[in-house]
């Protein structure tokens, strides 16, 4: 079967005998003599698994090795090694840094064979839960909620569609990520997406910043100057915070909206723009408008399709993926020997209230990723409490652990210790009891 393959990248001086004994246990062991043919065949071919068997190391040796193992870190990697090698500083830091487990010479094959398998059980769990979080969705519209799912059926809706869309949801909900979700997958993809934060430019800047400027139109203005609806032609123009908008330039905006054009400052020019009007709020605009802080008729020129982004606290089922999406998104930013987060760690996540949103999330998992020390993340990385709900939560854990280990023990004794037999009757592959056998340490003959 492909996906037992397995990478066997050996080095001229060691002994590779026993792969005989792993090729009769089932896998596909693929040979690389050197470290050139292993990254030329793992370019080729996207190997789950990788058997490590450098032979002598010295510090040089070691470098490499690492250089390699970090440009190929989506595999799990198991490592057999002399043991006189695993005392040296370098091989140590290997083993720790980016080694699923290590044997030594010489190999008890039974027992390598166990350790790939469980090796191989943790490359489909870790491969499964990255496909669950990210098929069937768009890139930036993380999530199995109901929630997330409706968000993502109205955005595919929106985007068939050129009318105004007013985006509303709390500061860090993402809503600049679904007005780009709605470009994308609209007929004006092809052309540009331009956001503009009108809570950020100077107010003495933005009426130039939004409709550009003629020649002359100010001091400093020596040549005519295209603003940023004007840079959107053809494309998007999404305009976050559109209540902290002066009423003067919502009066420009509106003449825009109506007649798709625009005037520079200090010119009579009339400028035609092709260009559809995304907006974002975190405020009540109905109170607003109620307050004369906004104008009515742009209220109901922008708010033609309302769209809410939910509170995250309001999927919170959706925290654990959106925790990996990040992970794996800013990966570079994480030191080698970080895997990924502790099951304590995504409790602590599921509990927290989340006051900033996505944007918070995003910042403690960055934030964890730099300061992390050990190989998983744990809710202190995080800076998250560790609640009464975490200790239930490992009562529980420790409950269904016995009851696991007490239940394949019962059908191994059951079966005369005879592994295959034993997964029989348990519904599951040889290789998965054999990750849950080492994973609860328990022994059998296959």
């Amino acid at each position: 079967m492909v996906d037992r393959q397995v990478l066997c990248v050996r080095t001229r001086y060691s002994d590779c005998t026993w792969t005989q004994e792993l090729s009769a246990a089932g896998w596909d062991v693929r040979m690389s003599s050197d470290l050139t043919a292993a990254h030329r065949l793992l370019q080729e071919h996207p190997f789950m698994l990788g058997l490590l068997v450098p032979g002598k190391l010295n510090d040089e040796g070691c470098a490499e090795l690492d250089a390699f193992l970090r440009t190929h870190n989506s595999a799990e990697w198991v490592g057999v090694f002399q043991p006189d090698m695993v005392t040296t500083l370098g091989c140590r830091d290997l083993i720790v840094d980016h080694l699923f487990d290590h044997h030594t010479t010489p190999i008890d094959p039974a027992r390598l064979v166990m350790t790939l398998g469980h090796a191989y059980g943790h490359a489909v769990l870790r491969q499964s839960a990255h496909a669950t979080a990210f098929q069937g969705r768009d890139a930036s519209i993380v999530g199995n909620s109901p929630e997330a799912k409706e968000l993502l059926r109205r955005i595919h809706r929106l985007a068939k569609v050129d009318a105004p869309v007013l985006i509303g949801g709390e500061s860090g909900s993402g809503k600049e990520l679904t007005a780009q979700a709605i470009h994308r997958h609209s007929s004006r993809a092809n052309g540009p997406f331009v956001a503009v934060n009108c809570g950020a430019i100077q107010a003495t800047l933005i009426q130039s910043e939004l409709f550009g400027y003629a020649k002359g139109a100010f001091t400093g203005a020596s040549k005519e100057g295209r603003g940023l609806i004007e840079a959107a032609n053809g494309g998007t123009i999404f305009l976050d915070e559109i209540g902290d908008l002066s009423l003067d330039l919502q009066t420009n905006l509106l003449r825009f909206l109506q007649e798709k054009t625009i005037n520079r400052v200090g010119s009579t020019r009339i400028i035609h723009v092709d260009a559809r009007v995304i907006a974002a709020t975190h405020v009540d605009l109905d109170k607003a408008v109620a307050e004369g802080r906004f104008r009515e008729d742009l209220f109901y020129r922008l708010n033609v399709v309302p769209l809410r982004v939910p509170a995250l606290r309001e999927r919170l089922i959706d925290v654990e993926l959106l925790a990996k999406h990040f992970f794996e998104l800013f990966a570079k930013e994480k030191g080698p020997q970080l895997k990924g987060f502790s099951r304590r760690a995504i409790v602590a996540m599921s509990l927290h209230p989340w006051p900033g949103n996505v944007r918070e999330l995003i910042n403690r998992v960055r934030r964890a990723m730099v300061m992390a020390e050990g190989r998983l993340i744990s809710p202190a990385d995080l800076g998250l409490e560790e609640r009464e709900q975490v200790r239930g939560w490992d009562a529980l854990e420790e409950v269904r652990t016995r009851a696991e280990r007490g239940a394949i023990s019962a059908i191994l004794q059951h079966s005369g210790k005879n592994v295959t037999e034993a997964a029989r009757q348990l519904g599951v592959s040889r290789m998965t009891l054999y990750r849950l056998m080492a994973k609860h340490g328990i022994e059998a003959r296959s």
